[in-house]
Parts: C-alpha cells; sequence; structure tokens
C-alpha cells in the first residue's frame, strides 16, 4: 500500500514535468515562427523604404519600360533586365520540365532498386552543388560546346541559350524531388485500378498515377520557377552581361539578380536606389511565384 501511495506522487510530477515541457516548447516554437515573420517583414521595410522613393524619382513607368541602362547618363530602365529574367526562365523550364518530370516518374515507377540506389543520391547531390560550380560548368563546357553555334549568328557562347540549359539543369533536383515524391504518395488503388481495367503498366503510369499527382507536379515546377528567377552567380558567368533586350536566342543578356550584383559594389545615390527598386521588382516576381504555389498547395487540399 506505501509503494502504491508513493507512485501517485512520482506520476503527477512527471506530468508536472510533461506539461512544463510542452509549455516551454510551444513558447519556442512561436518565438521561431514570430523571427520568421519578423525577418520578412524587415527585407520587405528596407526594399521599399529604399527603392520606392528612387522609382518614383526616375518615374516608375519610365522605370519599368526603359529600354536603356546607363547609371553614368542617369537613364534607368530596366525593361532589359526583366525582359532577360522572363527569357532565361522560360528557357530553363523549357528544357528542365520535360526533363525532370521523365525522370521522377522513371524514379518512381520503373526504375530498378539496385539503378535507384546509384540514381537517387546522385539527384540529391546536384542539389547541393554550389552555384558557382555550375558556372564554371557553363564556362568550361557549355560555351565552348554552344560557340561554334552561336558564331554562325554573330554570337561568343555567352547567352541567353547558355543560361537557359544552365538553368535547366540547376532546376533539375527540385522538380525531381517535389514530383517523385507526389507520385509515391498517390494511393496504390489508383495504379491497381488501371491495371483492372486491362491498362499497360505505362498507360497505368502516364493516365492513372500522374494525373492524380498534377498539384504536386505543379508545385515542382513553380519551386523551379523559384530557383531559376533568383539565380545569380551561374547566370553571371555564361549570360554575357548585357543590358539590352535580346532579339536570339544567341545573344547576350543580363537579368535583373545580375544587373544588381555587378554595379551593387560602386553604386551611390540615385544608382543604388534604383538597383534597389530592381531588388522591389524582384521581389514583386518572387511574392506573385509564391502565391501561385499557395493557391495549387491549397486546390490540392481540398
Amino acid at each position: 500500500m506505501q509503494n502504491t501511495g508513493s507512485a501517485k506522487p512520482e506520476t503527477h510530477h512527471s506530468g508536472a514535468t510533461r506539461h512544463l515541457g510542452e509549455s516551454v516548447m510551444r513558447v519556442v516554437f512561436l518565438l521561431a515562427a514570430c523571427f520568421s515573420i519578423l525577418a520578412v517583414l524587415l527585407i520587405c521595410l528596407f526594399l521599399f523604404a529604399n527603392g520606392i522613393p528612387g522609382m518614383a524619382e526616375i518615374g516608375i513607368f519610365k522605370f519599368l519600360t526603359g529600354t536603356v541602362w546607363r547609371p553614368n547618363n542617369n537613364l534607368y530602365g530596366i525593361l532589359p533586365m526583366i525582359l532577360g529574367s522572363i527569357y532565361v526562365t522560360a528557357g530553363a523550364l523549357i528544357i528542365g520540365v520535360p526533363i525532370g518530370l521523365l525522370t521522377a516518374i522513371f524514379l518512381a515507377r520503373f526504375c530498378p532498386k539496385g539503378l535507384y540506389r546509384v540514381v537517387k543520391p546522385m539527384v540529391s547531390l546536384m542539389a547541393g552543388i554550389p552555384s558557382v560550380v555550375y558556372g564554371f560548368f557553363g564556362i568550361c563546357v557549355l560555351v565552348p560546346v554552344l560557340r561554334p553555334l552561336a558564331e554562325k549568328f554573330d554570337g561568343t557562347g555567352m547567352s541567353m541559350l547558355t543560361a537557359s540549359v544552365l538553368l535547366g539543369m540547376m532546376i533539375l533536383p527540385t522538380i525531381i524531388e517535389t514530383t517523385e515524391s507526389s507520385l509515391r504518395a498517390v494511393p496504390d488503388s489508383y495504379y491497381e485500378a488501371s491495371l483492372a481495367l486491362g491498362a499497360t503498366h505505362e498507360r497505368s503510369v502516364f493516365c492513372a498515377v500522374f494525373p492524380a499527382a498534377k498539384s504536386g507536379v505543379m508545385a515542382g515546377i513553380i519551386l523551379g520557377v523559384g530557383r531559376a528567377i533568383g539565380e545569380t552567380m551561374a547566370v553571371i558567368m555564361v549570360a554575357g552581361n548585357q543590358p539590352r533586350i535580346a532579339t536570339s536566342i544567341f545573344q547576350g543578356i543580363r537579368t535583373m539578380t545580375a544587373n544588381i550584383v555587378i554595379e551593387m559594389g560602386y553604386a551611390s545615390g540615385l544608382h543604388r536606389q534604383a538597383l534597389i527598386a530592381t531588388g522591389v521588382v524582384l521581389f514583386v516576381f518572387i511574392l506573385i511565384i509564391n502565391v501561385c504555389f499557395s493557391l495549387v498547395k491549397r486546390k490540392s487540399e481540398k
């Protein structure tokens, strides 16, 4: 009886300790969430407080639609950089999305286990390679390979096409891993029901399993867009960095991120404000991408 009586206070004590631990962790998680929100708010405050005045001084319409970027002459038109970012991102999607989706389908439904143990770590390794290493690969491999073709169009090999190919490679891990996870999350009953109706293995995968994972597939593509449009170092090294509107895929271009990195080190006054305003435009682009991702995710949850 004494042992039974002594066990009750211990149980009560352990319950109180567990409750205290839960309360402490709840506060820790809340502080972490608040810190994340505060960081985003501070970034927004800095960008808009320093970028909007410069944009207003230049003229918002003139700033966004101007085609000439000459800081020495107080000409700040970022339309070439906006189009450059859109062009290389679109090119990266054209190159990377089909390869990424087919690779993910292969890994999820067709790849033998022995080969999977080799290919999967290599795909994950691609996500960890620094951007500057991709840039060196582009300079040493892609530029020489594409230079003979570019020279026929008065190009040097450092062009929109080279940047698109390199970015297409860089977004592959994001698309492959997200899509593969979505495909594996589809219930086996979809695949089995398709087989029961007489469909082949390939037809069941492409016509039953893949459509059921479309929300995850779209999420992977949107994340790939965010990676491509925000990439800086690799694009600087292979895109040619020419602030003009390209009329050919073999011409050099400059993206918004490259424009900021190249000139921020020596910019001052209105020039610096114009670069920060370029960051505001880029931030709006990323915000639109995140909103699209949220809408896709919300649709998948319904």
